[in-house]
C-alpha cells in the first residue's frame, strides 16, 4: 500500500483531501483520462488507553516515553 503524508502535499492537495467526509470520493485526473478513484474511509475513534495500574503520572509517562524510544530505535 502507498502512503503520502499530507504534509509533503501543496496546501491546497492537503487541504481538499483533509476536507473528505467519509464516504466522498475523490477522482484523481490526468489529461482528461481518470487515473485514480479514492474513497474516504470512516475515521477511526481514538482509543483511550487505560492508566497502568499502580504507577503514578510521573511513571506512567516515562513509561510511554520509554516504550517510544525503542519503536523508534527498532525502526532505524
Amino acid at each position: 500500500m502507498s502512503r503520502i503524508d499530507l504534509d509533503d502535499l501543496p496546501p491546497r492537495v492537503a487541504e481538499t483531501l483533509a476536507a473528505l467526509g467519509a464516504g466522498e470520493e475523490l477522482i484523481l485526473v490526468r489529461d482528461g483520462a481518470v487515473v485514480a478513484r479514492l474513497v474516504a474511509a470512516e475515521a477511526a475513534a481514538p482509543t483511550r488507553s487505560e492508566p497502568v495500574a499502580g504507577l503514578s503520572p510521573e511513571e506512567e509517562v516515562a513509561e510511554v516515553l520509554d516504550h517510544f524510544g525503542s519503536i523508534i530505535n527498532d525502526e532505524f
